[in-house]
Protein backbone atom coordinates (compact mmCIF):
# COMPACT_ATOMS: atom_id res chain seq x y z
CA UNK A 1 0.00 0.00 0.00
CA UNK A 2 1.24 3.54 -1.02
CA UNK A 3 1.70 6.02 2.10
CA UNK A 4 -0.19 9.32 1.57
CA UNK A 5 -0.74 12.65 3.46
CA UNK A 6 -3.77 13.86 4.90
CA UNK A 7 -5.63 16.56 6.35
CA UNK A 8 -8.48 17.26 9.06
CA UNK A 9 -10.75 19.53 7.96
CA UNK A 10 -11.24 20.35 11.78
CA UNK A 11 -8.36 21.06 12.78
CA UNK A 12 -7.14 23.27 9.20
CA UNK A 13 -7.62 26.53 9.60
CA UNK A 14 -6.44 27.70 6.17
CA UNK A 15 -3.07 29.48 7.18
CA UNK A 16 -1.32 28.26 4.16
CA UNK A 17 1.68 27.38 6.06
CA UNK A 18 2.23 24.13 4.62
CA UNK A 19 2.18 25.22 0.77
CA UNK A 20 5.08 27.41 1.82
CA UNK A 21 6.48 25.08 3.57
CA UNK A 22 5.98 22.70 0.36
CA UNK A 23 7.57 25.18 -1.47
CA UNK A 24 10.61 25.97 0.65
CA UNK A 25 11.53 21.68 0.93
CA UNK A 26 11.82 21.81 -3.04
CA UNK A 27 13.21 25.02 -4.07
CA UNK A 28 16.21 22.82 -5.19
CA UNK A 29 19.15 25.55 -3.99
CA UNK A 30 17.16 28.73 -5.33
CA UNK A 31 17.34 31.16 -2.93
CA UNK A 32 14.19 32.79 -0.68
CA UNK A 33 14.27 36.06 -3.23
CA UNK A 34 14.15 34.09 -6.30
CA UNK A 35 10.69 32.21 -5.18
CA UNK A 36 8.48 34.83 -7.04
CA UNK A 37 4.94 34.22 -8.18
CA UNK A 38 6.01 32.01 -11.03
CA UNK A 39 8.47 29.81 -9.40
CA UNK A 40 5.95 29.85 -5.79
CA UNK A 41 4.76 26.14 -6.36
CA UNK A 42 3.80 24.01 -3.74
CA UNK A 43 3.09 20.64 -4.55
CA UNK A 44 -0.55 20.97 -2.71
CA UNK A 45 -2.59 23.72 -2.58
CA UNK A 46 -5.35 25.00 0.41
CA UNK A 47 -9.02 25.30 -0.46
CA UNK A 48 -11.09 27.14 1.22
CA UNK A 49 -14.83 27.79 1.48
CA UNK A 50 -17.07 29.45 3.88
CA UNK A 51 -17.49 26.00 5.84
CA UNK A 52 -14.10 24.38 5.61
CA UNK A 53 -10.66 24.91 4.48
CA UNK A 54 -8.47 21.97 3.87
CA UNK A 55 -5.16 21.29 1.85
CA UNK A 56 -5.19 19.06 -1.26
CA UNK A 57 -2.45 16.68 -2.46
CA UNK A 58 -2.14 13.57 -4.13
CA UNK A 59 -3.31 10.47 -2.80
CA UNK A 60 -0.54 8.22 -3.95
CA UNK A 61 -3.05 5.84 -5.82
CA UNK A 62 -2.28 2.36 -6.23
CA UNK A 63 -3.69 2.50 -9.58
CA UNK A 64 -2.78 5.55 -10.23
CA UNK A 65 -4.83 7.59 -13.17
CA UNK A 66 -2.17 9.64 -13.56
CA UNK A 67 0.48 7.05 -14.84
CA UNK A 68 -1.53 5.34 -16.48
CA UNK A 69 -2.14 8.28 -19.02
CA UNK A 70 1.40 9.39 -18.97
CA UNK A 71 2.70 8.50 -22.60
CA UNK A 72 6.31 8.93 -21.65
CA UNK A 73 6.24 7.31 -18.42
CA UNK A 74 7.05 9.85 -16.71
CA UNK A 75 4.89 8.76 -13.29
CA UNK A 76 5.69 5.88 -11.78
CA UNK A 77 5.37 3.68 -8.36
CA UNK A 78 8.59 3.72 -6.47
CA UNK A 79 9.02 3.43 -2.77
CA UNK A 80 5.18 2.96 -1.61
CA UNK A 81 4.11 6.26 -3.55
CA UNK A 82 3.59 7.81 -6.97
CA UNK A 83 6.44 9.56 -8.21
CA UNK A 84 7.01 12.59 -10.74
CA UNK A 85 10.42 11.47 -13.21
CA UNK A 86 10.59 15.43 -14.07
CA UNK A 87 13.58 15.17 -16.86
CA UNK A 88 11.32 12.90 -19.01
CA UNK A 89 8.05 15.16 -18.39
CA UNK A 90 6.53 16.42 -21.41
CA UNK A 91 4.61 19.31 -20.01
CA UNK A 92 0.98 17.92 -21.94
CA UNK A 93 -1.14 17.85 -18.97
CA UNK A 94 -2.35 14.42 -18.98
CA UNK A 95 -1.93 13.37 -16.13
CA UNK A 96 -3.62 16.70 -14.84
CA UNK A 97 -6.88 15.84 -16.27
CA UNK A 98 -6.64 11.68 -15.26
CA UNK A 99 -6.17 12.92 -11.09
CA UNK A 100 -9.48 12.53 -9.57
CA UNK A 101 -8.24 15.09 -6.92
CA UNK A 102 -6.97 17.86 -8.81
CA UNK A 103 -3.66 17.28 -7.33
CA UNK A 104 -1.06 17.68 -10.19
CA UNK A 105 -0.32 21.20 -11.68
CA UNK A 106 2.15 22.88 -13.51
CA UNK A 107 5.28 24.08 -12.46
CA UNK A 108 8.03 26.22 -13.75
CA UNK A 109 11.30 24.01 -12.95
CA UNK A 110 15.02 24.25 -14.12
CA UNK A 111 16.09 26.37 -17.05
CA UNK A 112 15.74 24.47 -20.26
CA UNK A 113 18.37 23.97 -22.84
CA UNK A 114 16.97 27.65 -25.11
CA UNK A 115 17.34 29.36 -21.24
CA UNK A 116 13.46 29.31 -21.34
CA UNK A 117 11.71 27.70 -18.20
CA UNK A 118 10.92 23.97 -18.66
CA UNK A 119 7.05 23.28 -17.51
CA UNK A 120 6.80 19.76 -15.54
CA UNK A 121 3.66 18.28 -13.47
CA UNK A 122 4.32 18.32 -9.76
CA UNK A 123 2.69 16.79 -7.27
CA UNK A 124 3.31 15.94 -4.24
CA UNK A 125 6.86 13.64 -3.71
CA UNK A 126 6.12 12.88 0.09
CA UNK A 127 9.14 15.19 0.44
CA UNK A 128 11.65 12.19 -0.44
CA UNK A 129 14.52 13.88 -0.76
CA UNK A 130 14.19 15.26 2.73
CA UNK A 131 15.34 13.52 5.46
CA UNK A 132 12.64 14.42 8.25
CA UNK A 133 9.91 13.12 5.64
CA UNK A 134 6.50 15.77 4.55
CA UNK A 135 7.17 19.33 5.32
CA UNK A 136 4.15 20.21 5.61
CA UNK A 137 3.66 17.99 8.79
CA UNK A 138 6.41 19.53 10.59
CA UNK A 139 4.76 22.88 10.38
CA UNK A 140 1.59 22.52 10.25
CA UNK A 141 0.31 24.92 13.54
CA UNK A 142 -2.48 22.89 14.10
CA UNK A 143 -1.41 19.35 13.46
CA UNK A 144 -4.27 19.16 10.82
CA UNK A 145 -1.99 16.88 8.46
CA UNK A 146 -0.54 13.20 9.27
CA UNK A 147 0.85 10.42 6.96
CA UNK A 148 -1.12 7.53 6.60
CA UNK A 149 0.59 4.30 5.79
CA UNK A 150 -0.39 0.58 6.08
CA UNK A 151 -0.30 0.47 9.53
CA UNK A 152 -2.33 3.59 10.22
CA UNK A 153 -4.47 2.89 7.95
CA UNK A 154 -5.19 -0.33 9.31
CA UNK A 155 -5.92 1.37 12.68
CA UNK A 156 -8.37 3.76 11.49
CA UNK A 157 -10.68 1.16 9.74
CA UNK A 158 -10.93 -0.81 13.11
CA UNK A 159 -11.81 2.22 15.21
CA UNK A 160 -14.31 3.38 12.85
CA UNK A 161 -15.67 -0.62 12.84
CA UNK A 162 -15.44 -0.52 16.40
CA UNK A 163 -17.43 2.80 16.78
CA UNK A 164 -20.14 1.43 13.81
CA UNK A 165 -20.52 -1.39 16.17
CA UNK A 166 -21.07 0.07 19.47
CA UNK A 167 -24.09 1.96 17.83
CA UNK A 168 -25.55 -1.33 16.40
CA UNK A 169 -28.91 -1.92 17.69
CA UNK A 170 -29.40 -5.09 19.28
CA UNK A 171 -32.78 -7.22 18.41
Amino acid sequence: MNQFVIADPDKCIGCRTCEVACVQAHRLGQSVASLTEKFFSPRLTVIQTAKISVPIQCRHCEDAPCAKVCPVKAIVQRDRSVQVISNKCIGCKSCIMACPYGAIELGAAEADVDGGNKVDAIKCDLCRDTIDGPACIKVCPTKALRKIDELKLREGMRNNRNRAAGGAMNF
